[in-house]
């Protein structure tokens, strides 16, 4: 009995040797957003003197407790022990470096077709700024600016769903929500496209950018500068089409998604629209339904010279074509 004993105190021992090695080294700075528990063990959330950090307050980072962690392990001077667990949500990084998640560049999961397949999001900024008024890109909306009349660019993701954050450190992962995409590194793009993009794009006055390049970007297999110039020719193709024409002569009315898919056959060839899925939003002070979003299924390579006619056939039919009818919003917070 007492070999046997001996033999499972050894596999214990062992089994936190590994549990210990799962964590990832991390380096930078762990800044708190907020008071949270700072505990000596994740799992029991043991915490000996009721340890929590200060909101406001830097703290040493060490590691990350998994490639893609929940927590980060911090030195919290003055505790006993110094070495402290806090959940990622208590705060963000800031500088320093960490391990990267191991995925190769460019899909990394198989399209069902074997070929490239995107989504590819276009937004209707006046009715999403009826949900997001704080946000300064709808502090800003202006009658004669580009948004106004224009659909604008919400992002191009590589497929299937889930197909994120390709080679990205943990440390970037964590900072990837909207609080924090300005912790995020800048995307480097020459001077034109930058200034199409901030047109085109005006959640770049967020840092939208930062986002899309950080969580699909990275999967694309191509350059910064690539991608987003990919996504702005194509954008152009929607906003020199029949779609648009539909859009800006039925504002403050309402369009059912069968008059726009309608559109896009007559923009891109018969059965465009079959590709075509719209979504709506409820404005929160109204109550009216807004069409807030148009999403294409794409498939096939892209690059400066395709056609949006070509990758939207190639791809295969949406299922279902989304929110029924609503409302074209104008600019401006009705």
């Amino acid at each position: 009995m007492r070999v046997w004993a001996l033999w499972g105190a050894m596999v214990l021992v062992l089994a936190g040797a590994g549990a210990a090695n799962a964590d990832v080294k991390m380096s930078g700075t762990f800044v708190a957003d907020s008071a949270c528990p700072a505990t000596q063990a994740i799992k029991s959330g043991k915490n000996p003197g009721n340890i929590s950090t200060e909101a406001g307050k830097s703290y040493d980072l060490l590691a990350g407790n998994k490639d893609e962690p929940t927590h980060y392990l911090i030195q919290v001077p003055g505790a006993d022990p110094e070495r402290r667990w806090v959940k990622i949500s208590c705060g963000h990084v800031s500088g320093g470096s960490a391990a990267t998640t191991p995925a190769p560049a460019g899909q990394t999961k198989p399209s069902a077709s074997g070929k490239p397949e995107y989504v590819f999001a276009l937004s209707w900024e006046p009715a999403f700024c009826e949900t997001k008024a704080s946000k300064p890109e709808c502090k800003a909306q202006n009658p004669t600016e580009f948004d106004a009349s224009h659909f604008t660019l919400h992002g191009l993701w590589p497929q299937p769903n889930g197909n994120f954050y390709c080679q990205v450190p943990a440390a970037d992962k964590a900072n990837d929500n909207p609080a924090h995409w300005g912790d995020l590194p800048p995307v480097k793009l020459d001077a034109n496209t930058r200034a199409e993009l901030d047109q085109v794009m005006p959640g770049t006055a967020s840092k939208l950018e930062r986002h899309e390049w950080i969580k699909h970007g990275t999967c694309y297999g191509k350059s910064q500068q690539e991608y987003f110039s990919d996504a702005l020719n194509l954008m152009r193709a929607v906003n020199a089409s029949a779609v648009r024409d539909l859009f800006t002569k039925n504002i403050g009315k309402q369009l059912t998604s069968d008059q726009i898919r309608g559109a896009f056959n007559a923009a891109f060839g018969a059965g465009a629209g079959d590709r075509v899925r719209v979504s709506c939003l409820v404005d929160p002070s109204s109550g009216r339904r807004l069409i807030g979003e148009i999403t294409l299924g794409l498939s096939g390579p892209i690059g400066p010279d395709s056609k949006l006619a070509d990758l939207l056939m190639a791809s295969a039919p949406t299922a279902k074509a989304g929110c029924p009818k609503g409302t074209v919003d104008a600019i401006g917070f009705q």
